[in-house]
């Protein structure tokens, strides 16, 4: 058997901390992704394909799929403001909290338009 070659150093604790710090801050960023990229479709099927296959009234559907488009350019737009923050607060050394005041307002807007598409569904049962 041929002999392993040995193991690299590991490298040391702050920079290793650093470089998982910023590859979460990575992962963070692409979960707001993904989400604005699910609340756009959302908002393209509740306003262009239900819509198409409904024979009632439609402009209900159209209002809950521009509220969804809506949702999702903010999280895709938070992404990027959020990453900024982030960075720059490590380059301090810091930590910087999510603002509570933004995760309430996404919250209740999600949640309005959830109860919305319900009660459209609802409607036209």
């Amino acid at each position: 058997m041929s002999e392993r070659p040995p193991l690299e150093e590991p490298p040391d604790e702050v920079f290793d901390a650093s470089r998982r710090t910023h590859l979460a801050s990575e992962r963070t960023y692409l979960a707001w992704w993904r989400t604005g990229l699910t609340a756009l479709t959302v908002g393209i099927g509740a306003g262009r394909v239900v819509p198409a296959l409904t024979n009632g009234t439609t402009w209900p559907y159209t209002v809950a799929g521009a509220g969804y488009a809506l949702l999702g350019v903010t999280c895709i737009v938070y992404a990027a403001v959020r990453r900024r923050e982030i960075d720059r607060a490590l380059e301090r050394g810091e930590f910087i909290r999510t603002d509570e005041r933004f995760i309430a307002f996404m919250t209740v807007i999600g949640a309005l338009l959830g109860l919305f598409l319900l009660a459209i569904v609802l409607a036209e049962s």
